[in-house]
């Protein structure tokens, strides 16, 4: 059976929220910790290597959510604006 486009199986990475980037990284951080002498150096560079891709990504995404907070905060408010000279009121007819 073929996928439709968009569907899960298109081999698309699953997009994850903070969270669950989150949670995935206290889990693979959690699973290295808990491997036997013994597991293959593969296995755990595989493990280490995306450990540290998460982390990347967490401090690329809070770094952008700093700016733009404080890009939020350089912007004046409607109130600090001033008006627009060019707009004029709409006329009424009595």
């Amino acid at each position: 059976m073929r996928a439709f486009h968009g569907q899960l199986s298109d081999n698309q990475p699953i997009r994850r929220n903070q969270a669950e980037k989150e949670k995935q990284l206290r889990d693979l951080k959690e699973t290295l910790s808990t491997m036997k002498s013994h597991t293959s150096p593969a296995l755990k560079e595989s493990i280490q290597r995306r450990i540290r891709e998460l982390e990347t990504e967490l401090r690329a995404s809070a770094r952008d959510k700093a700016a733009r907070i404080e890009d939020k905060a350089r912007q004046p408010s409607k109130s600090e604006r001033p008006n627009n000279p060019r707009r004029t009121p709409p006329r009424r007819s009595i």
